[in-house]
């Protein structure tokens, strides 16, 4: 069965003939460029293996593509009228399951039924693995990746997704720059990242208002591994980065200010070869590391000022 090449013109006739207007709310923009489609395909090196998740599959046309190469595909939409189009345009792959849901449970947490269908896929079979091979919506990308890189059993060992711009850089940003922050540190420490392509407005339809890059990361549980209390330390960055001009000798007696004197904070700084002048803007990924194992050997005292749910948020 031969794959419909959606194409401007012709998602503009078939929506005209539905009645259905794209949704900006949804972050409903089309890519219309088919040799991006591909290049998305090949950047997740799909195989026999491969279960796929993907959040967002519009009117399917890369739902058709996945199908094609993966064991199985969990392709999530959450406009029922999209969903029905994906439907239409997976027809005869038996291998797609479509769920009609918002894949976020909340801020924190994914949809339980877009888990469970993503581990059905994956117990079919020992070898199976879990990918995430997405054209994003923009409001949910930060949660959906930091969700998933973060998720206590449900590990992809692959991502490739679609994304503005802005955020893949600040996935790879590296420190002292303007990008650099929370997020960078959490994506660099659990995994490898990279962006493949820098996308214009122009291969979308409708035009969105800012430039696009298919983003590829590449979890490592070795680095998972390293990071030792993942909760913790993503808690520590967050709540560092919300001062992050401000030297880090003041951010840390103020964070545990009944627990330690900033001579003490000094003293666990110089054991790290810091210096208490130092910021978080300066302060590279391994340095984050080594900082929040040291201070939940020294104090192991919550954050009060932050919940550790809170780390993961639509708006990061």
């Amino acid at each position: 069965m031969p794959v419909r090449r959606q194409t401007q013109s012709y998602l503009r006739s078939l929506f005209a003939q539905r009645g259905i207007t794209p949704q900006h709310r949804l972050g409903q923009n089309f890519l219309i460029d088919l040799n991006l489609h591909e290049v998305i395909v090949k950047a997740a090196e799909l195989g026999p293996r491969d279960v796929v998740l993907e959040v967002g599959s519009g009117a399917g046309a890369m739902t058709t593509l996945l199908a094609r190469q993966a064991a199985a595909v969990v392709a999530v939409e959450v406009d029922a009228t999209m969903a029905l189009l994906t439907s239409e345009a997976t027809a005869g792959q038996p291998n797609v399951r479509i769920l009609n849901l918002d894949a976020l449970a909340g801020k924190h947490a994914l949809e339980p039924e877009l888990i469970d269908q993503v581990r059905a896929g994956l117990d079919i079979a020992a070898e199976r693995q879990f990918k995430l091979v997405s054209n994003l919506p923009f409001s949910v990308a930060t949660p959906i990746v930091s969700n998933l890189l973060v998720h206590p059993d449900l590990r992809p060992v692959l991502m490739v997704v679609t994304i503005q711009l802005e955020l893949a850089e600040r996935m790879t940003a590296q420190p002292e720059t303007s990008a650099y922050g929370s997020l960078s540190v959490l994506v660099q420490s659990l995994a490898e990242v990279e962006i493949v392509r820098r996308l214009p407005p122009s291969v979308f339809w409708p035009r969105p208002r800012v430039d696009s890059a298919i983003v590829r990361i590449t979890p490592k549980p070795e680095k998972r591994a390293a990071v030792l209390d993942l909760a913790w330390f993503h808690s520590v960055v967050r709540q560092i980065f919300l001062h992050r001009r401000k030297n880090l000798r003041g951010v840390l007696h103020n964070l545990w200010r009944e627990h330690w004197s900033k001579a003490e904070v000094d003293e666990l700084l110089g054991t790290l070869g810091q210096t208490g002048l130092v910021r978080a803007e300066a302060m590279n990924v391994e340095e984050f590391i080594d900082l929040a194992h040291a201070l939940k050997k020294r104090l192991g005292q919550p954050i009060s000022t932050l919940r550790a749910d809170d780390a993961i948020d639509r708006s990061e």
